[in-house]
């Protein structure tokens, strides 16, 4: 990617005295002319860098601005690999391992301690998740559509999509794009996402606007739930919703309030809990949860009655 490289090129700079396009180029497994166009790019963006031709010549940053060689700490570096590491983890390749060798060569002085931050984002599907990514991303790259065949509550469809993001929110990964099919910019989760393939070439469309990725737009409120939990799902309580979620009743049970913006989602959670959770509002719910109780009762009852 075109912004990981301009940070490897950045901090070669910072931390030697010289380089040259052609050293570049080869570190970075690209061309010439595409070099000197990232060193435009961070001219333009202000990074004061010079160039000198003939014997002895090369790229370099500007001596009066030695000093600001600090522009990046060594947290700012840790940071840096932390999130180029997080990536390896869904790669199916091996180049944000490159990068981040590129980089740290280019470091080994100015990085100093033990990595303090490692994440992982490939979940329990990397074996899956790694060869979606790498489709879309070449997607992505050369604006070709993705068709696919979708999963989702309301049914299975065949969709193809101009995509444009991958976005990792709220445990998953996801890919952006303009749906053909419904006429308008969709979220679909990697995960429910099969048969993926490249499909015609298309013109980015001149407004994308970026997704709304806020709780409220997503997930919007529908109703509040009100339960009485068991005081042994505290835990759960707290890591999915916070210290604050519940009340302490006298009898030692955990009174829970919260919006929720989707039934089946409610109801799978509640059922998750057993019988160590009652539900007091909203009604409905309360009611469905008992129906969907007997049918499990009576269709384990009917299993024993005939062995």
């Amino acid at each position: 990617m075109k912004i990981d490289r301009l940070i490897g090129i950045l901090s070669i700079l910072l931390h030697e005295e010289k380089t040259t396009a052609p050293e570049l180029a080869e570190r970075f497994e690209v061309s010439r002319r595409t070099i000197n166009r990232d060193i435009e790019d961070l001219c333009r963006a202000g990074i004061p860098i010079v160039t000198s031709q003939g014997t002895g010549g090369g790229i370099s940053i500007m001596d009066g601005y030695r000093m600001d060689r600090t522009i990046l700490t060594s947290k700012d570096m840790q940071m840096i690999l932390a999130g180029l590491r997080s990536l390896d983890s869904v790669s199916g390749s091996s180049y944000y391992r490159q990068l981040m060798e590129k980089i740290q060569a280019g470091s080994s002085e100015f990085i100093s301690g033990r990595d303090s931050v490692l994440i992982d984002l490939s979940s329990w599907y990397r074996e899956s998740l790694a060869p979606k990514m790498e489709l879309i991303q070449d997607a992505i790259a050369l604006n070709k559509t993705l068709r696919f065949r979708y999963y989702s509550p309301a049914g299975d469809t065949d969709r193809e999509i101009e995509p444009y993001y991958l976005v990792f929110k709220w445990s998953s990964w996801y890919v952006y794009g303009f749906c053909l099919l419904r006429k308008d910019f969709r979220l679909f989760k990697l995960n429910r996402m099969d048969a993926i393939v490249h499909g015609s070439g298309f013109e980015k469309r001149t407004e994308i606007p970026l997704p709304d990725l806020s709780n409220e737009k997503v997930f919007p409120s529908k109703e509040k739930v009100k339960a009485v939990f068991d005081p042994s799902l505290k835990w759960r309580l707290i890591e999915e919703y916070g210290a604050d979620c519940y009340q302490v009743l006298p009898d030692g049970n955990l009174l829970f309030e919260h919006d929720y913006s989707d039934d089946e989602g409610l109801l799978a959670w509640m059922l998750s809990c057993r019988d160590l959770v009652t539900v007091i509002e909203p009604d409905h719910i309360r009611k469905e949860l008992g129906r969907i109780a007997s049918d499990i009762a009576k269709k384990y009852a009917d299993m024993e009655g005939k062995n």
